[in-house]
């Protein structure tokens, strides 16, 4: 984890002594410039809503969670029409929190958004050579580390943490977690590659290099079965669902135990690992590189 800065001590304070303030009406003069000031260190990654220790465990980092949460609670709905059709007849109409307009980009971020319907909103930080496929979603607190995918109608929902070189597939859903502000968010690290229709959700980590086939769901109380090495992975207390690194998950289903229900030949939906990754399945995930 990265020892805070100077800068991020004083906007920590100050947003922890704003967020206390249960009146909006009473709150400083300076408190846009604040949330302001707080949704461009997200933009630049100089602050992030979730790290990682020094020990490999992801923790929520509070006061930016609450500094995000203190941007909804100040802002007016405003019209935000200009934003996207500033200088020509308005065809499509916006209407959000004035704290939290889309984010803006130029040549120079690095950034390719190809048109079709996409937003990033602010807050977000979206690294050098991601590619955004139309239409997608990426919201504020979220992080998308540099050369990722976002596929059509994928999702990177409030404060995720997605890693370098990931592939999130067409209609990839990436929860986000913002209250309590102590819940670790969804996390994906570096290159991971998440299959179509996926859903992440809960706080569910996802280490480095893993596989998750199209359709597979995790959410904190999925039990996922690991065929390798025989053992269930499971959220416990306030330990998350992590998937290890390298593995490789598919959809599966156990049968229920019941009586009635193995009378009726019934099964539930469950995650399995079937393998980790090894030279045949970077062969294969590397095929997307043609994409780009």
């Amino acid at each position: 984890m990265s020892k805070p800065s100077s800068v991020s001590v004083s906007l920590a304070a100050r947003i922890q002594e704003m967020s206390a303030i249960a009146d909006p009406a009473a709150m400083p003069k300076d408190v846009d410039e604040i949330v302001g000031e707080l949704l461009r260190a997200l933009e630049a990654g100089e602050i992030r809503a979730a790290e990682r220790d020094a020990n490999g465990e992801w923790r929520a980092v509070s006061w930016v969670k609450r500094g995000i949460l203190l941007a909804f609670r100040i802002g007016q709905v405003i019209d935000m029409t200009a934003y996207v059709a500033e200088g020509a007849p308005a065809r499509l109409f916006f209407f959000d929190k004035h704290t939290l307009p889309p984010r803006g980009f130029d040549l120079t971020d690095g950034v390719r958004i190809v048109p079709g319907g996409s937003s990033i909103r602010r807050g977000a930080y979206v690294g050098a050579g991601v590619i955004c496929m139309p239409p997608m979603y990426i919201n504020v607190g979220a992080y998308v580390g540099s050369g990722t995918m976002v596929d059509s109608h994928a999702l990177v929902g409030s404060c995720a943490q997605i890693g370098a070189r990931v592939h999130l597939s067409a209609g990839a859903q990436i929860g986000g977690v913002l209250e309590p502000v102590s819940a670790t968010p969804v996390v994906i690290e570096d290159d991971v590659l998440v299959g179509g229709n996926c859903g992440v959700y809960e706080g569910t980590v996802v280490r480095e290099r893993a596989v998750l086939g199209a359709g597979v769901i995790l959410t904190r109380g999925t039990p996922v079965y690991d065929l390798v090495r025989e053992t269930v992975h499971r959220a416990d207390g306030e330990r998350a669902l992590e998937i290890p690194a390298g593995a490789v998950v598919v959809p599966g289903a156990r049968a229920v135990r019941g009586a009635w229900g193995r009378e009726q030949q019934l099964s539930l939906q469950t995650p399995v690992i079937v393998k980790y990754r090894d030279e045949q399945t970077d062969v294969s995930a590397a095929l997307e590189a043609w994409l780009r």
